[in-house]
């Protein structure tokens, strides 16, 4: 039995190689490198712009608080290793009109040359029961969470055809890999950012631009930047156990970038699938019990 299981797994190595040879993306060289990080002004995107800044780049932060900008702009800047770097701020609403994003991110081009790097950090969150939840805030999530990330690759994504080289992060979260309870406006935009990923990276590979979907769970976000600088090839990048127990099972028709990360998915599927049973279990025991003792406190309530 172990022989034919060592024999199974040698021949879907063999097969992978010979029927979809997979060729890993170099990581990009950020010494120099022109990246644009939306919702840059605070929290993960703040972060990362940190980290690619200490690596030598240049950095431009879109995001709508202008006041935020140049408080994070200043912080950035003490982290300079050459006198050649710039911080550019954009103040603009990267989900309400792609012209004025396209003419934004131009401009930004025009300063510091193309952009080798786009960070989608823009988005938001309303949590609530699904019944709850006001319509037009559906509405704005799907915008700001979805359409914020559509707008600034739509801008910059033909340049990077043409120079054939550039990076596309999408900064979804764990709540786009698994349905939770007051999650139902959040949810569905986060994981409409991996069907767009998804698509978008079948169409530009070719072009050797590659897509990231980072999904962070609530972490330390400089903890996240700093998993982040090492997985600019990969086009799922979790954070911590769960999160790598996640990404394997719901890796479905997402592509890989190596042979190792394929095998992973195939051999580990099956045991993270059964964990991942108990954690339903345990997710509906929590509400199940939350709502009987909410029952329990409405009938205290009319009996009083």
């Amino acid at each position: 039995m172990l022989l034919l299981a060592v024999a199974f797994i040698v021949a879907f190595v063999l097969l992978l190689y010979m029927v979809s040879p997979l060729i890993s993306p170099k990581p990009l060289k950020l010494p120099g490198a022109h990246v644009v990080v939306t919702g840059g002004s605070s929290g993960i995107g703040k972060c990362i712009a940190i980290e690619c800044y200490k690596q030598g780049a240049f950095i431009t932060l879109i995001a709508r608080d202008e006041n935020k900008l140049l408080q994070t702009k200043k912080e950035i800047e003490k982290y300079c290793v050459n006198d050649k770097q710039v911080v550019l701020c954009i103040s603009v609403d990267v989900s309400k009109d792609y012209e004025q994003v396209e003419n934004v991110l131009k401009q930004a081009q025009e300063r510091l040359g193309p952009v080798d790097m786009l960070v989608n950090c823009a988005g938001t969150s309303v949590t609530g029961k699904f019944e709850d939840i006001e319509v037009n805030s559906f509405e704005r999530l799907m915008a700001v969470n979805y359409l914020g990330s559509v707008y600034p690759s739509r801008a910059v994504i033909a340049t990077m055809k043409e120079r054939r080289m550039g990076r596309i992060v999408f900064v979804s979260s764990q709540a786009g890999q698994l349905g939770l309870f007051g999650y139902t406006a959040y949810s569905p935009t986060k994981f409409a950012l991996r069907g767009l990923a998804e698509a978008l990276q079948m169409e530009v590979k070719h072009y050797n631009v590659y897509v990231t979907v980072a999904y962070p769970p609530d972490t330390d976000t400089p903890g996240f930047a700093e998993e982040s600088k090492t997985k600019q090839g990969n086009f799922n990048s979790s954070v911590g156990s769960d999160g790598y127990m996640l990404s394997i099972l719901t890796s479905g028709m997402s592509p890989v970038t190596s042979i190792t990360e394929g095998l992973q998915q195939v051999v580990c599927m099956g045991i993270f699938r059964i964990v991942g049973l108990f954690y339903l279990g345990s997710f509906d025991s929590i509400v199940r019990r939350c709502m009987m003792q909410r029952e329990k406190s409405e009938s205290a309530d009319k009996t009083e």
